[in-house]
């Protein structure tokens, strides 16, 4: 008896292993898409993120769009990322936010920044670009494989700001926009759907926040996520150099929508704070 007490004892032990072990993998499918060490503040502060990145150069042939960069994630071993298409401004070309290319694929995303099709285009035709960009990232591209289509989403600055929002509104089905210092002659944006975080300079005179960044934010449904930080005392052009306010805010806000990530929440409600912050308004809670 004592001998099948000690059996029975065993196997009650290996049956409560067994359903601990095989629990893990349902614990981890709640959200396939959490990668990477809890976030800090400093690491999202930091000139890069988790992952070592390396980059592609696209050619202006493509069909679309004027080509670009690729910044990608090395790793094999973690599945597909989301990706991001981010577009300059009026007059500019990529070189002036390139920046933010390894630093947002630092933490584990796909970015293609775009050259546009003239330095001239306006947010509407920057808007088509940026879909195309992403239609060639996730259909043509050599790092097609790295991707999950399902997963995108749009960013740009002053021009290809307004194109993020145009793209937004012409592809609900986007996980995420940033636009940045937005300048667009259409302000309402009420029929868009897609978790949006504005970001605009206080002392912005090409795209002032009254007219530009405020109002837009202001006519996004508050059915859907979306919040506004405004930069204090900054110009047109911050996200022309680093801007570490702006990039801990957009990772993070790609973060949660792209990839679903909760883990994010904390910096996005309550939000920033600080001297470098003249306003920060969002629709937290975050459902």
């Amino acid at each position: 008896m004592q001998h099948l007490r000690k059996f029975f004892a065993a196997a009650a032990t290996a049956v409560a292993l067994s359903v601990t072990i095989g629990a893990a993998p349902a614990q981890a499918a709640d959200n396939p898409y959490e990668r990477g060490p809890d976030p800090t503040l400093a690491a999202l502060d930091a000139s890069r993120g988790p992952y070592t990145v390396a980059t592609q150069d696209v050619s202006s042939l493509v069909s679309g769009f004027g080509g670009g960069t690729i910044y990608y994630p090395t790793t094999t071993s973690e599945g597909t990322f989301g990706a991001v298409a981010i577009s300059p401004g009026f007059t500019a070309t990529w070189s002036s936010l390139a920046w933010l290319g390894p630093r947002i694929a630092s933490h584990g995303f796909v970015v293609i920044g775009i050259e546009t099709n003239t330095l001239l285009d306006q947010p509407d035709s920057r808007g088509d670009q940026l879909l195309a960009a992403l239609d060639y990232l996730t259909r043509q591209s050599s790092v097609r494989t790295r991707i999950d289509a399902t997963r995108l989403a749009v960013a740009g600055h002053s021009m290809g700001g307004g194109g993020s929002l145009e793209a937004a509104r012409d592809r609900p089905s986007l996980q995420a926009a940033v636009p940045l210092a937005p300048w667009n002659l259409t302000k309402s944006w009420s029929s868009n759907r897609v978790p949006t975080l504005i970001v605009g300079g206080e002392s912005d005179t090409i795209a002032p926040v009254a007219t530009h960044s405020e109002l837009f934010y202001s006519s996004l449904s508050s059915t859907y996520e979306k919040a506004y930080l405004e930069l204090n005392n900054a110009s047109h052009f911050f996200p022309q150099s680093v801007n570490t306010p702006t990039a801990r805010l957009a990772v993070a806000w790609l973060k949660r929508f792209v990839d679903n990530d909760t883990r994010y929440d904390q910096f996005i409600c309550p939000g920033p704070s600080g001297l470098s912050i003249e306003e920060y308004r969002s629709s937290c809670p975050l459902s």
